[in-house]
């Protein structure tokens, strides 16, 4: 077992989220994992929850997955720290640790099968760059070759300006075993509906013709064991068993970070390292386009028809309200879409998320834009000497979840909706489009069919 790190709540620690715990993975799959086995057959395929020995290659392929535990100051009496999950600068958020994962078992699976895999995801954006990215450093560190390791990654239209640039898009070769697709469709969140459709007429007809399998890889179960280790990470960093109950603050979609997070905790407490009743809290922030999991967790409902009625104040042309100090004061639309990584409806995960706070305490809170900007000149000021320090232009950012979290928690804390004790955030995903080159034209295909997806693939 790693050896644990000085326990000092004003003091940066920083890590390897997943080659520091390592040797717990197998503990962790037993606990998230129903069925840990294979499932080699074409239709329905996934590698077993098996994982590379920690060679030189391995290592270097896992080098990306670093973290850091950096106070922050106080904030209305709270301390505030970071989780910083975003230091992989080829992606800028947390899909970096299940994406290496994920990557890692389709690499075993090849060295004990000698099978070729497509991994097949849909995506709003950073899964899918956190995955392309993954396969890439497992190419450059020789774990497989290019033609048994490839990925097919398919993303809402609007979500382009997210999409990286790397040797998956830039080499010929590369960029047609790899294929980017960008659906054009009314609702983004249509990728995993066609993606699992795509995935279903066509496993089959895969592995006749290439000898290879096609992995549709969106399982909670594949997020859970990686971000499970976010609660080993903060028990060497900074034990929470004494004092106050802390809160995890947490911008989400479906919450697997939270949930994965959960997962850590009772793997701690089951081995007896830590007490259940110093469990973290937890915070959920969302934006208006998608407040499902928050209105689900005050209403026990998704209906959009819970929200607090807004009127338009004649001195700014703003929607507001307040009546209600979960929702935004303030807000440009009610539909707006403060960042389009969050677009999932009625998320499947919303009733364990709702156990957790009813068990551990927490809540939630919606956050818009106009809010966004009027704290991010403090927000960038508390992040300024972190390793997620923000551009001075908030038009520049294209990944908002850290400020959107940033965001809640001011706001929480000023309207009364947190308990006393310490914050902890975690930092999920910044970067501004200074930070990377966004895909061309040329470097990926339109689809709006799974014909279209199909023809995309094959054409090699």
């Amino acid at each position: 077992m790693t050896p644990p790190l000085p326990a000092a709540g004003t003091e940066t620690a920083a890590g390897n989220l997943i080659l520091d715990h390592y040797d717990r993975l197998p503990t962790v799959v037993a606990a998230c994992v129903a069925d840990p086995a294979a499932r080699p057959d074409a239709e329905g395929f996934r590698p077993a929850f098996a994982f590379p020995e920690p060679d030189a290659a391995t290592r270097s392929f896992f080098a990306a997955a670093t973290a850091r535990w950096q106070p922050l100051g106080e904030y209305g009496g709270h301390p505030l720290t970071l989780l910083d999950l975003t230091g992989n600068p080829a992606t800028g958020t947390t899909k970096t640790f299940a994406s290496l994962l994920i990557v890692a078992r389709a690499v075993e699976h090849i060295r004990r099968t000698g099978t070729p895999v497509m991994l097949f995801t849909p995506t709003s954006g950073n899964k899918g760059t956190a995955l392309r990215d993954a396969v890439l450093r497992a190419l450059e560190a020789g774990l497989a070759d290019p033609r048994e390791l490839r990925i097919t990654t398919l993303a809402p239209l609007s979500s382009r300006s997210k999409m990286r640039r790397s040797r998956l898009s830039t080499d010929s070769e590369l960029q047609a075993l790899n294929p980017l697709l960008l659906l054009d469709a009314a609702r983004p969140e249509e990728v995993k509906t066609l993606a699992r459709a795509f995935a279903d007429a066509y496993a089959q007809a895969w592995a006749r013709e290439t000898g290879g399998r096609l992995w549709f890889s969106l399982e909670l179960e594949n997020y859970l064991v990686a971000d499970a280790a976010r609660a080993f990470f903060e028990h060497r960093s900074d034990p929470c068993d004494g004092g106050p109950r802390r809160l995890h603050a947490h911008a989400v979609s479906s919450a697997f970070g939270l949930l994965g997070y959960h997962a850590g905790r009772t793997v701690l407490e089951e081995s007896g390292e830590s007490a259940p009743h110093s469990r973290p809290a937890s915070f959920l922030v969302q934006h208006l386009h998608t407040p499902d999991m928050v209105l689900n967790w005050k209403f026990g409902s998704f209906d959009r028809a819970n929200l607090p009625r807004y009127t338009e104040d004649p001195a700014t042309g703003l929607r507001v309200q307040h009546d209600d100090p979960v929702f935004p004061h303030a807000v440009h639309r009610l539909d707006e879409v403060l960042d389009p990584t969050f677009y999932t409806h009625r998320p499947a995960t919303s009733p364990a998320m709702n156990d957790l706070i009813a068990r551990f305490g927490g809540g939630g809170i919606v956050v818009s834009l106009q809010e966004c900007l009027q704290r991010y000149p403090l927000i960038a000021g508390q992040l300024a000497d972190t390793g997620a320090r923000l551009p001075d232009d908030p038009r520049t950012l294209t990944e908002w979840s850290l400020v959107m979290a940033m965001t809640g928690v001011l706001n929480g804390i000023d309207r009364g909706l947190v308990d006393e004790g310490p914050i902890v955030v975690h930092g999920t995903g910044s970067y501004a489009d200074t930070d990377y080159e966004a895909v061309g034209e040329a470097d990926f295909h339109v689809v709006r069919s799974v014909e279209d997806v199909a023809a995309a693939v094959w054409k090699r």
